[in-house]
């Protein structure tokens, strides 16, 4: 008989709450193998023992075929001497100085715990909160690491005989599964008035949750990582009132459908989108609807995109399938409000939007939003906002990094930690105005740092000092580094495709302060990791009103008027934009107006000389609009660039004013306002690639990175990609993280890390930017 062979294997990564352990003992019993397999503090370690042949076998398929939840960083083999094991056992959590194994994701609900859920035989028939270690809460459950029950909001259920039956064995697919119940022992549902009198209970309140909805009500929804305003999307009177109660306005609202089949009738979904819908994390997905689909026009008045997402829970998998249509399921909350997901606070902010509440007794640890991701022209995903089911993310970043907390920005914010060389990203926490949000910006801060265990000693921030995220910088008494804010969203983008040579940043968004104290939002930065330097920009102009500009587009199409027409052409102009017109004119002639070269502003100017946006009610609502104009084009033309790249003592100027000016032009000689807004989209495109092969040439740089809001817009994203690389550049394009303020935490991050390794002396000053360092 041949000498048995012994190795410790170690497993890091996401191999704890996604099955891992039963994985292995599965593995190992199919293979006639001894040993052991358990958690500790940095993953998952085996001991396993048997035939040669059978132990590489068993080392190679856990390489090449995990639990499909399993991200596995590294595995390492260490030859043992044989112990004479007999059998393979799963053995218990060891206990460790310090935590290194990731936190688990949210995952929705798995075929199998969907199938049992829908047999009237088995003893979860109907349980909203049935779950496996294929599936279910993680993340918004999670109160410290390990990843055990214990550390989960799920500590104070105590499971029947049944379910601690199923937790127990090897064999079962919920062995160890933490937040594993049933009817008898775990969560119940409660539908409650907006009050908060209990209406009904267990499955009696979904189903009443079912009928108003199906008679026009609208319903709170207690969901994973908070609460849901949901409403029958097919009923225009109940999308209206929705909007009412809930001040919103314009602004788009998700929809929940029950299956992929339905999405597709809805929109033009390619196979990224669709399997997207259908993974485990259930994003909302953004993509072009089919003409006049069967929802509400007030669902996404003005827009070509409806973002959908397939059911995240199982208890919405029972609101989908019992109502049959499209159901708004939008963030629980008032517009500018972060979402609500703690009851009481429920109650008390969403009881006078509703007409019941449909909640539950499982608490959620952390607030968590939906994740979006937008479908682009070639079909591919952009991760518009990274929350539910992608958080925390984490990336490997270039230089030893620990210990860096980085604060990100003002608006949809998200926070990151490094530890051990790599970025952790937060949930989304959403804009800093209200101060529930910067309580719960505070609130995720500890959360990472708590169940990461990093004592930070070094803080990265924005050089904004109005942003509320700046001010807690500053307040923590620790190191500081500021990064410029477009090096930031630069920055973004090479961490996530792993790049730290230097490239041509294109930065384009609404705005960020510049190191001269500008209002900067159309930059072309020569960049690496550490630092950045400004070789381009779009053409200032005045901002009137400073961010008043921003909610009121009017303002800065006179802004842009000024500069592209003549006196007494531009004063007609404001004259027509609006009553106040040649007020805000003369604000434009102040010395004391601020200039801004936001491309954002830009096209917000557009948007309203075409008059698609007057006022905007939401951030992005002019441009957005301006790209469904486009979108509507039959036959767009190329685009026209003459006399509008040009050099200025040195530093390339993207002068937008002979676009303004053919905008104008065209309007007023009843060109179809869709083919002006297509125009306008292909002349930006071209004359942005004009400029970047002129200044990437000029610098020797062979890549281009792009970063900011204003590359969510499919249409210019799709044009300067295809220019860049018809002219032999490499373009990185953000997709795993949000080109938006939402990836400006994981861009100071980055630079605060390669920064460190830089600094021989690891000695950070009180106040350090990332801008033209030396």
């Amino acid at each position: 008989m041949a000498t048995p062979t012994r190795r410790l294997v170690r497993v890091t990564g996401v191999v704890q709450g996604v099955g891992f352990r039963p994985y292995v003992y599965r593995l190992a019993q199919q293979l006639g193998l001894a040993g052991e397999v358990g958690n500790d503090g940095d993953g998952v370690f085996v001991d396993v023992e048997g035939p040669s042949s059978q132990v590489l076998e068993f080392v190679d398929r856990l390489r090449r075929d995990p639990p499909s939840l399993a991200t596995i960083d590294q595995i390492t083999t260490v030859p043992a001497p044989p112990r004479g094991h007999r059998d393979f056992q799963i053995g218990a959590t060891r206990a460790s100085d310090r935590t290194t194994v990731p936190i688990p994701v949210d995952t929705g609900p798995c075929p199998d715990c969907l199938g049992e859920m829908a047999d009237p035989d088995d003893r979860r028939h109907r349980y909203p909160f049935i779950n496996c270690t294929n599936c279910g809460p993680r993340y918004t459950i999670v109160v410290g690491l390990p990843y055990d029950r214990p550390a989960t909001t799920m500590a104070g259920f105590t499971m029947c005989a049944a379910c601690a039956g199923e937790y127990a064995d090897p064999s079962d697919r919920r062995f160890h599964a933490q937040p594993n119940a049933c009817p008898d022992c775990g969560p119940r549902t409660r539908l409650v008035s907006p009050v908060g009198d209990v209406l009904a209970d267990g499955d009696d309140a979904v189903t009443d949750a079912v009928a108003r909805l199906r008679d026009g009500q609208v319903v709170a929804v207690k969901g994973v990582g908070g609460y849901h305003l949901a409403c029958d999307a097919t009923n225009t009177a109940a999308v209206a009132v929705l909007r009412t109660r809930k001040e919103r306005d314009d602004k788009p609202f998700a929809l929940l459908v029950g299956d992929v089949d339905r999405a597709h009738r809805l929109v033009h979904l390619g196979p990224a989108a669709a399997a997207a819908l259908t993974s485990p994390a259930r994003p909302i997905v953004l993509a072009p609807r089919r003409g006049a689909v069967g929802v509400a026009a007030g669902v996404a008045p003005g827009l070509v995109d409806l973002g959908l997402m397939l059911p995240p829970s199982p208890l919405h998998v029972l609101l989908a399938d019992g109502v049959g249509r499209p159901l708004v399921m939008t963030s629980g909350n008032l517009a500018h409000e972060p979402i609500v997901h703690d009851d009481d606070d429920a109650v008390s902010r969403l009881g006078p939007l509703v007409d019941a509440l449909l909640v539950h007794d499982r608490p959620i640890a952390i607030r968590c939003d939906d994740s979006v991701f937008r479908q682009g022209d070639d079909g591919d995903l952009q991760a518009v906002r990274r929350s539910r089911g992608h958080a925390p993310g984490r990336l490997p970043l270039h230089g030893p990094g620990d210990g860096i907390l980085a604060l990100g920005g003002h608006l949809k914010n998200t926070v990151t930690v490094v530890r051990d060389g790599t970025a952790v990203i937060s949930h989304h926490v959403g804009d800093l105005d209200h101060p529930a949000a910067r309580a719960g910006f505070r609130q995720a801060i500890e959360h990472l740092l708590d169940t990461l265990e990093v004592d930070p000693t070094l803080v990265a921030h924005d050089l904004h000092p109005g942003y509320a995220s700046t001010q807690l910088a500053m307040d923590l008494g620790l190191p500081t580094l500021g990064v410029q804010h477009h090096h930031a969203h630069i920055a973004a983008t090479m961490a996530e495709h792993r790049r730290a040579d230097p490239v041509l940043g294109i930065a384009f968004d609404g705005l960020g302060l510049g190191p001269d104290g500008g209002l900067w939002g159309g930059e072309f930065l020569v960049a690496d990791l550490r630092s950045s330097r400004r070789v381009g920009h779009l053409h200032e102009v005045a901002q009137p009103g400073g961010d008043r500009a921003a909610r009121e587009p009017w303002r800065m199409a006179v802004a842009w008027t000024r500069a592209s027409l003549d006196p007494d052409r531009a004063e007609a102009e404001a004259a027509r934009l609006d009553p106040r017109g040649r007020d805000v004119l003369a604000v434009c002639r102040s010395a004391i107006t601020p200039a801004t070269s936001s491309v954002g502003r830009l096209f917000d100017a557009v948007a309203a000389l075409l008059e698609v946006c007057h006022t905007a009610t939401y951030e992005a609502q002019a441009a957005s609009h301006l790209e469904a104009l486009a979108d509507a084009a039959t036959d767009p033309r190329p685009g026209r660039v003459d006399g509008v790249v040009r050099l200025v003592d040195g530093i390339g100027v993207l002068d937008a004013r002979p676009l303004v000016a053919r905008v104008i032009e065209d309007r007023d000689r009843g060109v179809a306002p869709a083919v002006v807004a297509a125009d306008f989209h292909a002349s930006l495109a071209r004359a942005t690639v004009d400029l970047a092969v002129g200044l990437a040439s000029w610098h020797d740089l062979s890549a281009v990175a792009l970063g900011g809001g204003v590359f969510q817009n499919r249409r210019l994203v799709a044009l300067v990609v295809a220019g860049l690389r018809q002219a032999g550049i490499d373009v990185l394009v953000p997709r795993l993280v949000p080109c938006n303020d939402g990836g400006l935490s994981l861009g100071q991050a980055a630079v605060a890390a390669a920064s460190r390794a830089w600094r021989a002396d690891v000695e950070e000053p009180d106040q350090a930017t990332s801008h033209d360092r030396e």
